[in-house]
This record gives C-alpha cells, structure tokens and sequence, in this order.
C-alpha cells in the first residue's frame, strides 16, 4: 500500500492533468456516427449480422430488414442496422416489472 501526501495545488496540478488526458483522449477518438453512417453491401450486412447471405435475401423479402434498393443492389445503412437489432431486445425481468406496474398505474387513474 503507497499512502501519497500531496497539498491542495499538488492536487489541482494532478486532476488538471487527468482531465485533460481524458478530453484529449476524447477528442482524438473516431467518431462512431460516422462509422454509422456508413453503407453496408449484403455481403457487409450479412458479416456485421452474423447472418448468411440467404438469410439476408430472406429478410428483405419479408419486409423484415430495413434495406435501400439501387437498380439491383441493396445497401444497408450501418445505423438502421443497429435500430433493427436494438428493436429485437427483450427486456429483462426489472423491465417488465416496471412495465407493467406502470401500466396498472395508468389503469388505476
């Protein structure tokens, strides 16, 4: 165990130090919205989905994937994709708890 003894501007020097690390950090990390807004081919789509091609094909056909269709080419916005997977999350126990205590809430009143 290291016990440190530092004064009031030893201190200050030390969280300035940090924080500024921190913001730089920030500042020189990639945007990720870029990244989502990137075009997706189906073969990219199947990869970034961990899906087969068929099963890409098979979900546009359904109407179920959001897909932007070019002469006969489908490209996938990397965000939608995300939306869709985000969409199919099931909600854990605490979140259904909640859900319907709200709901018998809004019943009540």
């Amino acid at each position: 165990m290291i016990i440190l003894q530092l004064d009031s501007e030893q201190l200050n020097i030390l969280i300035q130090t940090a924080v500024k690390s921190a913001l730089g950090n920030l500042i020189t990390m990639p945007s990720s919205q870029a990244n989502d807004d990137e075009l997706l081919t189906v073969n990219d789509a199947a990869k970034f989905l961990s899906l087969s091609v068929p099963t890409i094909y098979g979900l546009i056909s359904k109407g179920a994937i959001p897909v932007m269709k070019r002469s006969k080419r489908c490209y996938f916005s990397k965000a939608d994709l995300m939306q869709y997977l985000k969409d199919g999350r099931k909600k854990n126990v605490s979140e259904i708890e909640e859900a319907a205590n709200n709901y018998i809430k809004d019943k009540a009143l």
